[in-house]
Formats: C-alpha cells, sequence, structure tokens
C-alpha cells in the first residue's frame, strides 16, 4: 500500500506534491485547533496576565499602580508567607515519602494474576475517583476531636486518649499530611503494579537459584528495575504536595492560627478576601517557579543516576 502511494505522488506535478504535503501537515493541527484555543484562552493568557500583575499594585475603580518587585519583597519578608510556603515543603516531602513507600509495599502486597484480585486493587483504587472536596469533608468529620469522633473511638480501643487532630497546632498539619498520603498511595500503587509487569521474572529465578532472600531480590531487583518509576512518581507526588489547596482550605483554612496555612490558601485569602491581587499574583509566580525548579532538579539526578 505504502509503495502504491509513493508511485501516485511521483506522478503527481510538483505543485500538486507540495500542496499534498501541506494538506497532511495542517490536519492534524485542524484537530488540535479547539483544544489549543481552549487552552490559550482559559490557561496562557490569565497566565500571562497574572506575570503581569504581580508587578503592579491592582485597584479595582482607581487603575493598576506599578510597584516593580515590591509584591516579590512582601511575600519573601513577610512571616506569613514564608511560614506558608514552609508548610507547603513539609507537605510535599511527607506526601511524596508516605505515599511512594505505602504504594510500593500495596503493589508487590497485591502484584500477581489472581483472580480476587481485580477486587482488591479496584478497592485500593477507589480513593482517587472520589472528589476531592468529599473526601475532606469526609476526613474532617472522621477528626472530630471529641471522643465520639470516628478515629478517637478506634484509638480508644488502644487505650489511646483522644486527639485533637485538627484542633491543636501541633497536629494540624499532620492530619492533613495523613488524608493526602491516604489519598495519593493508590494512585502511587497502580503506577508501581505498572512497573513491576516489565520486571524480568527470569532474574528472580536466577537469584532464588543463587540463594538470595527475599529481601535481597527486592533491593537487588525490583527496586532497581522500578528506578525510573520512583522518579516520575516522586516528581507528581512532590508537585501536589505544593499545590495542596482544597484539603487544606476544606478541613482547617489555615487554622488554628495559621498552623496549616499553605502557599495556595494564603494566594486565595490575599487575592480574594484582602483584595491584594497584585501579592497573590507574585505569590503565584513564586509557587509557579518552586514547582518548575522541583521539576528541574529531579530530572537532572534522574539523568545523572542514569548515565
Amino acid at each position: 500500500m505504502s509503495m502504491t502511494l509513493v508511485r501516485e505522488e511521483k506522478r503527481l506535478s510538483p505543485h500538486r506534491r507540495q500542496a499534498r504535503r501541506r494538506g497532511r501537515w495542517l490536519v492534524p493541527w485542524l484537530f488540535l485547533a479547539p483544544a489549543l484555543i481552549l487552552f490559550l484562552y482559559f490557561k496562557f493568557i490569565p497566565m500571562f496576565e497574572n506575570l503581569r500583575m504581580s508587578f503592579f499594585k491592582v485597584q479595582t475603580f482607581l487603575g493598576d499602580e506599578f510597584v516593580g518587585l515590591d509584591n516579590y519583597r512582601r511575600i519573601m519578608t513577610d512571616d506569613a508567607f514564608v511560614s506558608a510556603m514552609w508548610h507547603s515543603v513539609v507537605l510535599a516531602v511527607g506526601t511524596t515519602v508516605g505515599s511512594l513507600v505505602l504504594g510500593l509495599v500495596l503493589a508487590l502486597l497485591i502484584e500477581g494474576t489472581a483472580r480476587h484480585l481485580w477486587f482488591v486493587r479496584t478497592a485500593a483504587f477507589l480513593p482517587v475517583v472520589v472528589t476531592m472536596a468529599a473526601v475532606a469533608e469526609i476526613w474532617r468529620i472522621m477528626y472530630h476531636p471529641a471522643e465520639s469522633g470516628l478515629i478517637n473511638s478506634i484509638i480508644g480501643f488502644l487505650t489511646i486518649d483522644p486527639q485533637p487532630f485538627l484542633s491543636s497546632e501541633d497536629s494540624s498539619l499532620l492530619s492533613i499530611m495523613g488524608m493526602m498520603i491516604w489519598r495519593g498511595t493508590p494512585y502511587d500503587m497502580m503506577i508501581f503494579l505498572a512497573g513491576l509487569v516489565g520486571v524480568d521474572r527470569t532474574l528472580y529465578e536466577a537469584a532464588a537459584v543463587d540463594g538470595a532472600s527475599t529481601w535481597q531480590r527486592l533491593w537487588h531487583i525490583t527496586l532497581p528495575a522500578l528506578r525510573p518509576v520512583f522518579w516520575i512518581l516522586a516528581t507528581l507526588a512532590a508537585i501536589r504536595g505544593l499545590r495542596v489547596f482544597v484539603e487544606v482550605y476544606v478541613l482547617t483554612n489555615g487554622g488554628p492560627n495559621g498552623s496549616s496555612e499553605v502557599l495556595m490558601t494564603l494566594i486565595y485569602k490575599m487575592g480574594f478576601q484582602s483584595n491584594e491581587l497584585g501579592v497573590a499574583a507574585a505569590g503565584c509566580i513564586v509557587l509557579f517557579a518552586a514547582t518548575l525548579v522541583l521539576t528541574i532538579m529531579v530530572q537532572l539526578m534522574r539523568r545523572r543516576q542514569a548515565s
């Protein structure tokens, strides 16, 4: 079939051949055009407008006032922003490590071809498909600090005193982290399961013949084979942790006393509650830059280790 098309194209004049090649190039872009227009209007234009606003003091009726880098200086020196950045980093690190470890453990436990495992995998993956706002609201109810709260009732059987969870400055951020790990673990588990499929089984057999233990096979065969998966999931989990909003907004709204305030919730409050849109826009740019730097660092580390 391809040879026939080549012969037909050779019979055409140079002008017709050029028109046909132009048509082949144009057709894919025509299919992509609706999505590209939506991306341009709802994503790229707002991004550039946000960048512009970050250099202005936005005033609705008096007009924007150019302030240069003052918005960025305020972000870098304001205690609330510094604290929110630190909380975002803590959540990103904690959720990344927790979801990766638990996801790998679950993937190793339910890996196989047994018939009943499809049900276990489906049940384990359900938290990912549930709306984040609904998940956060359920966990807010479960975290009720009284003795009658669900989690406090469970740990009460273990003779553990009721915990304040979200109502305490010392435990609010850790409580949010626990819910985020629970939500992110099934996603990591499924990606790990996909990665385990590609591991050469003959390596396990050869290692077993050589007398390698289960732990040695895991350490020297499974984990090195899953290294690319680790890098991908670490990047995605870290970005999720840095850009967390709904979880914190529904569970604590940054409280108590700002102990769980993250960059996204603070940006929201500055922009839509305090009407300081210029400062909020600068915060968005800082968050974007942090995400970009994190992604580049992870990719450089991955390439260096691969080489």
